[in-house]
């Protein structure tokens, strides 16, 4: 190829149409450093009303369950990351919804990445009918952004999908973050010693995030007893709420 004769060794994503063939996939495969097929939805109920000519099943499953076995560690193609996109608010289903694929996709198939984008109505001929078309587009992009909030907390907080909170008609607040209405919730795990926390109880810790936490277990190396959350950097609004979740006993 044209790509190996010039000797290129930046970064390539190429995205993958649904429906492709296991060919072109490969092919992909072979050439990518990245590649991707967006889910869109959660389901295929949800799916038909975002794209009701393609078949969630056999164009989009199948091809994201096939770049997973070909892409397992020890496998030809075990270097090349999988990543894919939801749309958000252009179908009924829910956040809990969502967050049920996402986990299976990182747990089940070891997606690299899940991403989610805000579906913004009033900018075209794409805008839906009756009771999704009343959803403003402050809240769906309030939405997004309590994804990836979850998605933090799957990758990067050691939370697992059944410790996630949502509401009743099974979105998640757009008023809370996630992290804290868990807290909120578990009133029986703090307030937590900052001096004996292991690293996971910590990022627990509303305004906790991983650079403080790394900072706290740092001056716990060095022999350090925290006393105050000044140890830990410049007071913030933040910080400050990580005080009502903590205690400073040595």
């Amino acid at each position: 190829s044209s790509i190996r004769k010039t000797g290129f060794k930046g970064y390539m994503h190429l995205k993958i149409i649904p429906g492709s063939s296991d060919a072109a996939i490969e092919q992909a495969l072979s050439l990518a450093s990245a590649v991707s097929v967006n889910i869109e939805s959660s389901g295929e109920e949800s799916f038909n009303q975002i794209c009701p000519n393609k078949d969630y099943i056999n164009d989009v499953l199948r091809p994201i369950e096939l770049i997973s076995r070909l892409t397992k560690p020890g496998s030809r193609h075990s270097k090349v990351k999988q990543t894919t996109q939801f749309v958000i608010g252009a179908s009924n289903e829910t956040d809990e919804a969502i967050t049920k694929r996402s986990w299976e996709l990182y747990k089940k198939l070891e997606m690299n990445r899940v991403y989610f984008s805000a579906y913004q109505r009033g900018l075209g001929e794409s805008d839906l009918p009756g009771e999704l078309s009343e959803r403003s587009n402050s809240d769906i992009l309030t939405r997004e952004h309590r994804l990836y909030q979850v998605d933090w907390l799957f990758r990067k907080y050691g939370f697992s999908e059944s410790e996630i909170p949502f509401e009743e008609d099974g979105n998640l607040s757009l008023a809370l973050d996630p992290k804290e209405i868990w807290a909120i919730q578990h009133p029986e795990f703090f307030p937590l010693d900052i001096n004996r926390a292991d690293k996971y109880e910590l990022l627990r810790v509303p305004g906790f995030g991983p650079i403080t936490v790394n900072s706290i277990l740092r001056l716990r190396r060095n022999g350090r007893k925290i006393h105050s959350i000044d140890a830990i950097g410049k007071s913030c609004k933040r910080l400050l709420k990580a005080t009502e979740y903590v205690k400073f006993g040595y």
